[in-house]
């Protein structure tokens, strides 16, 4: 569960800053960049969790630093991307 929060707070901040910055900003306004950051870091979290094999959490029963940070990390480069590639994608179907 700790590894799901990690991963969509990160995907938030990723998101949002991604709404600040590059060529898909703007157009989708805050809470848009959000939920898309959320999705990205979610879902590319879990990616990355499955094709590194640490998709399991926690080490041992206790909170491992380490897992949690990247994950957080992971969660934000991915919601950053998919921000990016949503604000785009709207940007060219507005015209």
């Amino acid at each position: 569960m700790e590894t799901l929060i990690a991963q969509a707070l990160g995907g938030a901040l990723g998101g949002a800053a991604g709404g600040k910055v590059g060529p898909g900003s703007g157009g989708m306004g805050g809470i848009g960049n959000l939920i898309a950051g959320v999705v990205g870091g979610v879902g590319g979290g879990q990616l990355l969790g499955g094709l590194l094999g640490a998709a399991g959490g926690d080490a041992a029963g206790g909170m491992d630093i380490g897992a949690m940070a990247g994950n957080l990390v992971g969660g934000g480069v991915a919601g950053m991307v998919v921000q990016q590639v949503v604000g785009i994608v709207m940007k060219n179907m507005k015209g």
